[in-house]
């Protein structure tokens, strides 16, 4: 079945670069989206507008006896708008492609409907007056929609470096020598790892958010059944084992082959130390609302560093060309192919 698109592509094409930066852009709105809410719940502005899709019963926009609170949670919403038109352009950028991207394609798709399921659950949060637990979900659908924009960022960077690499006609660079089977089982378990633990450091840190004091609106929200001090003591324990897999990571990672995966590792580490910082200071100050939107803009970085460093991990070749089986060796380069160091 014909549709518009196909139609285009039939007829016009871009450059590989395109898609590389409409997915990078969608990355940044996932992570603006994600601190505008964060300025939304510490602004009090969560019933900014007091009904969904509807600002109120009878008006799309905020009415001026509103005040700030309205055009603060109204332009959070106005964002998705914005953040729709970037998917859409990742979606078209990677249809009008000569070289089909695939995977690109299927991470576009995936944001389209994560943002619908998002605009969802956002509506569900004004209906539930800012119930703690559906708050957390909302949080969470957006930190869904980050990792399906980093892995398309990532799979959109893989296709530009192949259609460049197919261009120039340079071969990729090789380690001189394979690694064992074992070693990179292990570094992709440290990975997974990694991940995973991350995740549950961020679930932990919603539960936190739930039972503390920015309730998201002024008048009396309910806040979570749990002690604030215990959960945010299990949320440093938990940044705590993510520090340690992370630089465990590091140094299992060999320079030969997993260059740019020990660049990220690295990079992760960083960010990770400075939002551990970040949310030491908030911790033992009361939570400030200016340390509490720095906190989440850093727990969005933390979250695209770990997903970078998974996916560079898994993408690497480490020890000759050509794609790894299944259980990480290197599959056997055709007889007389040259190496390259």
């Amino acid at each position: 079945m014909r549709t518009p698109l196909s139609w285009l592509a039939g007829r016009y094409s871009l450059g590989a670069r395109s898609v590389r930066l409409a997915a990078l852009g969608s990355v940044t709105a996932s992570i603006a989206i994600i601190v505008t809410g964060g300025i939304v719940r510490v602004t009090g502005s969560g019933l900014g507008c007091t009904d969904w899709p509807m600002c109120t019963g009878e008006t799309l926009a905020p009415t001026a006896e509103m005040g700030m609170h309205g055009a603060i949670e109204f332009g959070n919403r106005l964002l998705t708008g914005v953040l729709c038109a970037v998917v859409g352009w990742v979606i078209i950028t990677a249809r009008l492609q000569e070289k089909p991207m695939p995977a690109v394609l299927r991470g576009g798709w995936a944001q389209f409907w994560i943002v619908v399921l998002n605009a969802v659950v956002g509506g569900v949060t004004v209906w539930m007056r800012l119930s703690p637990y559906i708050v957390a979900a909302h949080f969470l659908a957006a930190t869904l929609l980050l990792t399906a924009a980093v892995y398309t960022w990532h799979a959109a960077y893989a296709a530009y470096a192949d259609a460049d690499g197919e261009r120039t006609g340079a071969p990729a660079p090789l380690a001189p020598a394979p690694l064992a089977p074992g070693s990179v089982a292990r570094i992709r378990a440290l990975s997974t790892a990694l991940v995973a633990v991350t995740a549950l450091l961020v679930v932990v840190g919603t539960l936190a958010t739930g039972s503390g004091p920015h309730a998201g609106d002024s008048s009396d929200v309910a806040r979570m059944p749990f002690d604030w001090t215990g959960v945010t003591v299990v949320h440093g324990v938990l940044a705590g084992a993510t520090l340690v897999l992370a630089g465990a990571l590091l140094s299992a990672l060999p320079r030969d082959g997993f260059g740019a995966a020990r660049r990220k590792t690295a990079i992760f580490l960083a960010v990770l130390l400075g939002q551990g910082l970040v949310g030491l200071v908030q911790s033992l100050t009361a939570l400030p609302s200016l340390l509490v939107m720095l906190h989440l803009l850093g727990a969005a970085l933390v979250w695209t560093g770990v997903l970078q460093v998974h996916f560079t991990v898994r993408r690497a070749r480490p020890g000759r060309s050509g794609p790894l089986g299944d259980s990480g060796t290197p599959l056997p380069r055709p007889r007389g192919a040259s190496t390259y160091v």
